[in-house]
């Protein structure tokens, strides 16, 4: 297919109304039509990206291979298509008006008065077109975070304007998601704020080529008729996106409305080859269908929103899924356990997963946990600071260096046995300073985390500043705690396992970046394993 062909996809009346997933299943559909496609996000706040903003803010930071920290919906984008995205798939205005003020201080610019239009704009519109240009897609998804008439959205709304008469008829279409909400008082679904909605976005000079309606309730046949004559689009571009029990039933709920169908047709693509699903309803019927149940507990400091371990979550589906067990999350906060109230919290658990993070808040519940998976030959898998915290334990605990921490946490430590890397010791601004993207790692042979594998090189993403110390490497491996994965790059220990311990791994990178539907991690495969034995065990007993 000679040119790239642009879907972008807006918002209106409300946030988190499933942009992304709406995104990812069209995407997800027109790729198993067999057209190359991919998403990316532009995101209206002025950060840089989000590797600085808490997760209460804005959920989980997603890691791309090239290291780029980005929105979560790029998580969302790689679990569906199973293709992975880089930095140009998460713009934000902060990397925009960084690019256009360095530029202009350059003297790029010739003198010129920088404005919104044409400056910014136009900046926006090259960083949409990166992959498009790149010759390896046919499809390029934009979704553009916010609603429209937010302020901070307008230069992004302006840009698709351009865009659409710049690219011409057939190149181009919006998609516009809205709400449809039901009034119980009234007993009625009410079509006044997608209207509003619509119009808002039509004061911008863009009509939406398709209107997705997110509902609780069925669209009736007047109904959708209604929203077609008053938003000024064909009946079969009104979309029905109804409450779905998992996010993976989306795609076939937008198969059975046509959303695919309406898309290829706008944009004046051959459709004669059906979606091949096969693979995706396969899952979908293992996730559906489990065999048996486990109970995982979450022990992080960000457990009121589950968005912030969003890629943890989902992994655990993925490898239910594949062990065809139901994998039921029991979130535990870590700054309310302690090696007093560990038990009653725990003891029922099936394995325990000891969360990423930052930060000294929470820290003592990790390790209280740790211990207790360790000692009770409990499942127990770590995770980035998660790993940090297993060995911290296992210092204390077992080779009785009582005052063993992170410098992290505390910086006049005698005993680091995590220690802040040398060539970051002299950074002092936060954001992008970190171990951050893919990196190899080669695995221990005969080791636990070697046999998960099937392989003894392995490539994983980072996010990180502070590591194993391997000053320490030595006393702890003689003590029981093997070092399982070494970078070979640095020497750096990238993952620890114990032996002895049925099944106690953790690991310095983050593994749930890479699991998606059709490839889901073996790290998580095997730990949900290891939890389904030993739930049968306790059974047995």
């Amino acid at each position: 297919m000679a040119n790239t062909k642009y879907i972008f996809v807006t918002g209106g009346v409300s946030s988190s109304l499933g942009k992304g997933i709406i995104a990812a299943s069209l995407a997800k559909l027109l790729q198993a039509r067999g057209y190359k496609t991919t998403i990316q996000k532009l995101d209206p706040y002025i950060n840089v990206d989000p590797g600085t903003l808490n997760p209460y803010e804005h959920g989980e930071c997603f890691v791309t291979e090239d290291g780029a920290e980005t929105d979560l919906d790029l998580g969302h984008y790689e679990r569906f298509l199973n293709v992975n995205t880089s930095q140009a798939n998460n713009v934000t205005t902060g990397r925009i008006y960084q690019s256009v003020i360095e530029k202009e201080r350059r003297g790029e610019f010739l003198g010129k008065t920088v404005q919104v239009v044409p400056h910014i704009t136009n900046e926006i519109k090259e960083r949409i077109q990166i992959l498009g240009r790149s010759g390896d897609y046919d499809i390029v998804i934009t979704e553009i975070g916010g609603t429209v008439g937010d302020i901070e959205s307008l230069p992004y709304i302006e840009s698709v304007r351009q865009l659409k008469w710049e690219l011409g008829e057939d190149n181009a279409l919006v998609i516009h998601l809205t709400l449809v909400p039901y009034l119980s008082a009234a007993k009625e679904l009410k079509t006044k704020p997608t209207q509003h909605s619509v119009k808002t976005l039509m004061e911008s000079g863009i009509s939406a080529d398709i209107l997705v309606c997110r509902t609780e309730h069925e669209l009736s046949q007047d109904l959708r008729e209604k929203l077609a004559l008053f938003c000024n689009v064909k009946k079969e571009a009104v979309i029905q996106s109804i409450d779905a029990s998992t996010i993976y039933d989306v795609p076939n709920h937008m198969l059975k409305e046509g959303l695919d169908t309406i898309t290829l047709k706008k944009l004046a693509l051959p459709d004669e080859d059906k979606p091949d699903l096969t693979q995706w309803n396969a899952f979908l019927e293992r996730h559906k269908n489990p065999k048996a149940e486990v109970t995982i507990g979450l022990v992080g400091k960000y457990v009121e929103l589950q968005d912030s371990y969003k890629s943890i979550l989902e992994s655990f589906i993925h490898a239910g899924a594949e062990n065809e067990v139901k994998v039921n999350i029991r979130s535990i906060h870590s700054e309310f356990i302690n090696a007093k109230n560990a038990d009653p919290k725990i003891e029922d658990l099936d394995g325990i997963l000891v969360a990423p993070g930052f930060g000294e808040r929470g820290i003592k519940g990790k390790i209280a946990a740790v211990n207790y998976a360790r000692e009770n030959n409990l499942p127990f898998f770590g995770i980035c600071l998660g790993m940090q915290m297993a060995v911290i334990e296992y210092a204390r605990n077992v080779l009785k260096i009582e005052d063993a921490n992170s410098t992290e946490m505390d910086d006049g430590t005698e005993n680091p046995v995590i220690d802040i890397m040398e060539s970051q010791k002299n950074i002092t601004q936060m954001g992008g300073t970190m171990r951050l993207g893919a990196w190899d790692c080669d695995l221990k042979e005969g080791s636990l985390i070697h046999k998960v594998y099937g392989k003894t090189t392995i490539s994983e993403r980072h996010r990180h500043r502070y590591e194993y110390n391997s000053k320490y490497q030595e006393q702890l491996e003689k003590a029981g705690m093997m070092s399982s994965g070494i970078n070979p790059q640095t020497g750096l220990v990238e993952a620890v396992e114990i032996p002895s311990h049925p099944w106690f791994v953790g690991v310095q990178y983050h593994p749930e970046y890479k699991s998606t539907v059709a490839t889901p991690h073996p790290l998580f495969i095997g730990f949900v394993k290891a939890a389904k034995e030993f739930s049968k065990k306790r059974a047995k007993k």
